[in-house]
């Protein structure tokens, strides 16, 4: 299926009732995260069939989805490359060199066109599923530091959306029981002054010591919980006992 196919099947399944209630929730109003977002009212699991349906499209036509003013067909471009980088994942093909190639080439399509996941569930969608996984695979791009330099790279964007992939892709990395990406990032992030970063980092910290180590998470919040953004710290603490909650928020 071409993109233009997939945009007009896309298109005429628009619904205008579900549209409205969609650039409400998303926040699409002037001065708003979403300033401009426009939809066509689908919901998530039609995207996901029209993905299923196109789960083998070259990568050179993704960038067209990608750019769509559509916010549907932007996350259906997204999800596409999360669902082919995923198959380059199984056991067999982790050292493979051409799967290797093609994991590192949807990396830089990612990246390049990041400015276009730009409303939060677009990045929720795709960051941890492909560039948190990357930071755990074996890369021609580059080794560990090359990877936590890219990250680096995203965390002091100035855009809101970049950011947000820092911190979140670290999902995944607390997902395989390495805590030090997501410590790292929500460290840097601690104090970033959008309600939406407060609430990534909150959200990957209660993650990492649900995954990880909830003695790592106290850690960080015995050193931090009396100066963060109490949203980051109701997130963080929020599968602990009620009990510790109300101590740690009295902190």
């Amino acid at each position: 299926m071409k993109a233009q196919e997939m945009i007009r099947y896309m298109e005429s399944l628009r619904n205008d009732e579900q549209r409205q209630v969609l650039m409400g929730f998303f926040k699409t109003g002037p001065g708003e995260y979403g300033e401009g977002d426009e939809f066509l009212g689908l919901k998530v699991p039609q995207t996901r069939e029209v993905v299923k349906a196109a789960k083998d499209t070259p990568l050179s036509m993704i960038p067209e989805l990608l750019m769509s003013h559509w916010h549907e067909v932007r996350l259906c471009g997204l999800l596409i490359m999360v669902s082919q980088f995923e198959r380059q994942t199984t056991k067999r093909l982790l050292n493979d060199a051409e799967a290797i190639r093609k994991r590192d080439e949807i990396v830089e399509i990612y990246l390049k066109y990041a400015e276009q996941a730009n409303n939060w569930d677009l990045v929720d969608l795709s960051a941890p599923k492909i560039l948190g996984h990357w930071l755990l695979l074996p890369s021609h791009l580059g080794d560990s530091n090359y990877k936590r330099q890219l990250l680096d790279s995203l965390a002091a964007s100035d855009n809101l959306w970049r950011q947000r992939m820092s911190m979140v892709c670290t999902w995944k990395t607390s997902q395989q029981g390495d805590p030090s990406w997501c410590l790292r990032y929500a460290e840097i992030h601690l104090h970033h002054p959008h309600d939406l970063m407060h609430k990534a980092v909150g959200w990957m910290l209660r993650e990492m010591g649900k995954r990880c180590s909830m003695d790592l998470l106290r850690d960080f919040l015995r050193q931090h919980a009396h100066d963060m953004p109490r949203t980051t710290l109701r997130y963080a603490i929020e599968k602990m006992s009620e009990p510790e909650r109300k101590a740690w928020m009295r902190m």
